[in-house]
Formats: structure tokens, C-alpha cells, sequence
């Protein structure tokens, strides 16, 4: 199997015309286009690459790209709620082996829609590329999800939490979240309006992430062969399956978790307008960007099991880490660590431009297709006010991530947001791999630089109805991992907002212009930096 699998990325290696070509995937200027080089909007390939700062991003800074935005606050904090999920050491590890290969399937899904369709947009693209009529709806659909459910809250509860451990401080509910709001809006207010220093931050801070997560893989190495003060650190690896839980609920909800931290492989699908050669970067970027995370994670997890007990692991909510370094090298490194992973976050937000580019790259693509939005498209679509900086995409994600973290309650809001993202998400991935199958069916002559091996497509699209099915049985304690919220609430909260979806979509096509008899006119603007937007006039109908 591997050699059939790798053998797809030199099927179009660097002395191909396909990879070798500085603008794969581009058309000539004037040439009448099939239909699926035009998206919903009605704009070519060349119009929906213009504007923006152009082909700039290579190989490593892709790399680091996805590295950056994989290595995250899950690792740090996420194996605690896993644990507590699956209630064993073994299965523990078990499912991050498996979030691993969920992940490389999904990778290898994502390479052969990135290298057919080489624009920035990810799962937006592919969606449409698919799912063309009714015009427009996959395209609402999920930019209903995208900006509703955009958010890093999970990040800023996880730094509130750091925060005050390292500060020795007890925390209130409304401190926790007074903390939150403000990593948040302090990150974004400077990033805004900083935008030549994110990516020097997203290499440097890349780097700094590798580093403390190897320090912590070198060091469960040492305590692992029993020359530090830990007593026993095999305990937890001695029957590592007892305790296990026999819930298809409980696997689903930890696999959302992992699948969650494991989320960011397909960062640079998000950004292809402006990779060099994106054909071949991606193929060498993904697979590179994607191993390095998965041998730090499990490693990572091991380390933490050496260190500290079943008991003190789940009890430690989101500070894994920290309570790693305690166990190992005493409460002065725990606070010292503290620091380190809440500034990290907030440098993290500095960079988001670069390590989150779904967060504000999909809504510039959304602006631009002409999706009606609040203040009109050209202004979601622009980067105003400084000209550099898509702040207005900052904004929409600022304003998500404040309702969340004031909504629910604070115990539970970590692991509620993890589950109510990956739920819609997972809906998501099941139509674009149903997609590529369907194209494969309908349209196999299409160009395809990559071609993924289907038996890996279809492990994927079986994990992904597992995963949408699971969540809705009863798991064994019968409340799940967020009380007092119902078990299935976070499923519930995900289809909603993908129905929400389509309620907008009915209403903006179909419902007003029937009711106020107009219809919609599609005509296409640039804007000064060169962006070419579709936006809509409404003609009354004679």
C-alpha cells in the first residue's frame, strides 16, 4: 500500500509540467472556461487570485504554516478530557494513533481536491465544485458555518485558565472570562494592526512550539527510564486498557477531541492563491507538516503518562502540561510553563493571519462570491483600515468567540466548543469526500495531480459516519463529558447551524425576491487593491 500511495506524489514530480508550472492550475486570460474553473460567483481563476499580496509562500513556509497551526493549546490540555472519556491509558493512546491516520486519510483527500482546484477557499471550493445546484447553497451552508462557528474561544478559556495558575490565583467564573475577552481582543487589536510581524512571529513561535514539545518528549524519555524522582512511571502503561469505557459516545466525543488538535493539515488548502507552485507544495508540505505534529503528539501523550497518574491527569482539566512539569520538576517550572503556553497563545492571535488562515481567508473568498453579508461585500472583502490587514474578517471572529465564552458555563465551555466545532465539521468532511467519489464517478477525466488512494477514502468516509452517528448514543455515565448540558446538545447546536444555513440561503434566493418581486443581478467590482468582487443589484421584475 505505501508504494501505491507515495507513488501518487511522484506521478507529477518537479520535472512535470503540471508541478513544475510557477501558476499550476491557471488559465489563459480570455479562454473560455469549463464550468468548474468558474465558481459560484461567476469569477475565474485569474480574478478570484487577484489582489492580495500575490505568490509568496514556498514549501517550508507552508511547512510551517501547518505545523504552526496544528501545534496548538490541544496537546497541552486536551489529553486530560480524552482520558476522562475513554477512562484508560491504552485507549487513550489508541485513539490518537487513530486521530493520526483519520487525519493522513483526510490529508490525502484534501491534496487531490487542492491539486484539481488550486484556490484559496479549502472545503469552500470543493463543496462547490461538487454540490452546483441550487446555485449557491453549499456555498452559504458553510459560510453560515464557517463565520458562526469560526472561533478560538477555546483558546482564550484555555489561556484564562494558564493565566491564573501561574499567577498562584483561584478563579472566579467572571475572572476567567474578564481574562479571556482580553487575550482576545488585545491579540486582535494588535495583530490588526501589525501586520508586517506575523510572519516573523509564525516562524519563531513555530520553532518555540517544536522545541517545548520535544523538551517534554526528551524529558518523558528520562522519567520513563526511572533517573528522576518519579516513583513508578510504568504505572500507567501496566494493564493499559483497564478501565475502559464501552461507550460508542464516549469514543466519539474523545475522537472529536483529538481530530480537533489534530486540526490545521489542511492549512495551506486555505491559502493557495498565494503559494508558489501550489501543485507541488502542497504535495510535499502536507504529508511533512502533518508527520512532524503526529510523532511529537504521541510521544508528547506518553510523557504525560510517565509523569503523573490516571487520577491527576483527569483531574487537571486544561493543564496537562503544566501539570507535567510539577510532577517532574516542581511547582516553579509548572508556573514557569503557565507563562510560557499563555503568552505563546497570545502571540499565537498576533499571528492568525498566517496560523488560522480559515479563520479570515474563507470569509474574504465568501465576500467575493457575492455571499450577502452585514455593511455589503466589498467591505468583508477588503482590508480596511489600513490596507494591509483583513480586519474585518478579525472582527467577525472577535464577536463569535466573545459569545462563547460568555455563554456556557466555564467548567464545561472548553470541551463543549471542541465538540460543538467538530460536529458541523464532520458533516462537512462526509459531503467532500461523497464529493470526491462522486467526481471520480462523473467527471473521470478531470485533471488530478494527485489521486488518492480510494481504500483510504473510504476508511475516511466510514470514520465520518461513525463519528456523526456515535455522539447520539447514550455514553455510560449518561450525561457525557459536559454537564449539566444533555450529551447530544453540542450535535443538536452543529446541524442547527448548518440548517440555519439553509434557512438563509431559501430567504436571500428564493423567499424575498418571490415576496418583494426583484431579482438578483450579479456584476463584478474591483476593489483598489485589485480584488474582484461579485456583488448583486436587485431588478424589479417587469
Amino acid at each position: 500500500m505505501p508504494s501505491i500511495v507515495w507513488s501518487r506524489f511522484r506521478k507529477f514530480g518537479n520535472n512535470g509540467d503540471e508541478a513544475g508550472s510557477e501558476h499550476s492550475g491557471e488559465k489563459p486570460i480570455g479562454q473560455v472556461l469549463p464550468a468548474e474553473d468558474v465558481g459560484p460567483g461567476g469569477l475565474s481563476f485569474e480574478e478570484d487570485t487577484a489582489g492580495g499580496l500575490g505568490r509568496h509562500l514556498g514549501v517550508m513556509s507552508c511547512t510551517l504554516l501547518i505545523v504552526g497551526r496544528i501545534i496548538g493549546t490541544g496537546i497541552f490540555s486536551t489529553p486530560s478530557s480524552i482520558l476522562g472519556g475513554v477512562g484508560s491509558v491504552g485507549a487513550s493512546l489508541m485513539l490518537w494513533v487513530l486521530g493520526f491516520v483519520l487525519s493522513f486519510c483526510g490529508l490525502f483527500i484534501w491534496l487531490e481536491f487542492g491539486t484539481m482546484y488550486p484556490r484559496s477557499g479549502g472545503e469552500k471550493v470543493y463543496l462547490e465544485a461538487v454540490y452546483q445546484k441550487p446555485k449557491y447553497l453549499a456555498t452559504v451552508v458553510f459560510a453560515v458555518n464557517a463565520i458562526l462557528l469560526g472561533f478560538t474561544a477555546s483558546g482564550c478559556i484555555v489561556s484564562a485558565g494558564i493565566i491564573l495558575v501561574s499567577a498562584g490565583q483561584v478563579a472566579t467564573v467572571w475572572t476567567e472570562r474578564g481574562i479571556a475577552i482580553g487575550v482576545i481582543l488585545f491579540a486582535t487589536v494588535l495583530h490588526g494592526f501589525t501586520p508586517r510581524t506575523a510572519v516573523i512571529v509564525m516562524n519563531v513561535l513555530t520553532i518555540f512550539k517544536i522545541v517545548i514539545l520535544l523538551f517534554v518528549v526528551v524529558t518523558g524519555w528520562v522519567v520513563l527510564s526511572g533517573k528522576t524522582h518519579i516513583a513508578d512511571p510504568h504505572v500507567n502503561f501496566r494493564d493499559a486498557f483497564a478501565g475502559s469505557s464501552h461507550s460508542s459516545n464516549d469514543y466519539a466525543t474523545a475522537t472529536f477531541k483529538v481530530l480537533s488538535a489534530y486540526g490545521g493539515w489542511s492549512n495551506a488548502n486555505y491559502v493557495l492563491n498565494n503559494v508558489r507552485n501550489p501543485v507541488r507544495t502542497l504535495k510535499i508540505a502536507g504529508p511533512l507538516g502533518l508527520g512532524i505534529c503526529a510523532v511529537l503528539y504521541l510521544l508528547a501523550n506518553i510523557a504525560y503518562f510517565s509523569a503523573a497518574s490516571k487520577a491527576e491527569i483527569d483531574a487537571s482539566g486544561v493543564t496537562v502540561a503544566a501539570l507535567f512539569f510539577k510532577n517532574v520538576f516542581g511547582s516553579a517550572a509548572e508556573r514557569a510553563l503557565a507563562v510560557f503556553v499563555a503568552l505563546r497563545y497570545v502571540l499565537f492571535r498576533l499571528a492568525a493571519t498566517f496560523f488560522r488562515p480559515y479563520d479570515f481567508t474563507v470569509d474574504i473568498e465568501l465576500a467575493k462570491e457575492g455571499i450577502p453579508l452585514p455593511f455589503g461585500n466589498k467591505f468583508w472583502a477588503s482590508n480596511w483600515p489600513t490596507g494591509k490587514t483583513p480586519v474585518p474578517g478579525l472582527i467577525i471572529h472577535l464577536i463569535a468567540s466573545v459569545i462563547v465564552i460568555i455563554a456556557p458555563p466555564m467548567n464545561v465551555a472548553y470541551p463543549f466548543v471542541l465538540d460543538v466545532q467538530g460536529y458541523p465539521q464532520q458533516i462537512i468532511n462526509f459531503l467532500v469526500v461523497v464529493g470526491l467519489f462522486w467526481l471520480r464517478w462523473k467527471k473521470p477525466h478531470l485533471h488530478r495531480p494527485f489521486k488518492v488512494w480510494w481504500p483510504l477514502a473510504a476508511f475516511y468516509l466510514v470514520a465520518c459516519v461513525f463519528l456523526l452517528v456515535a455522539p447520539f448514543l447514550p455514553p455510560n455515565n449518561g450525561v457525557g463529558d459536559t454537564p449539566p448540558l444533555p450529551y447530544y446538545l453540542y450535535c443538536l447546536v452543529g446541524i442547527g447551524v448548518l440548517g440555519f444555513g439553509v434557512l438563509y440561503w431559501a430567504a436571500w434566493r428564493i423567499i424575498l425576491p418571490k415576496v418583494f418581486g426583484y431579482e438578483l443581478v450579479p456584476r463584478k467590482d474591483v476593489l483598489e487593491d485589485g480584488t474582484v468582487v461579485t456583488s448583486f443589484s436587485r431588478q424589479k421584475v417587469q
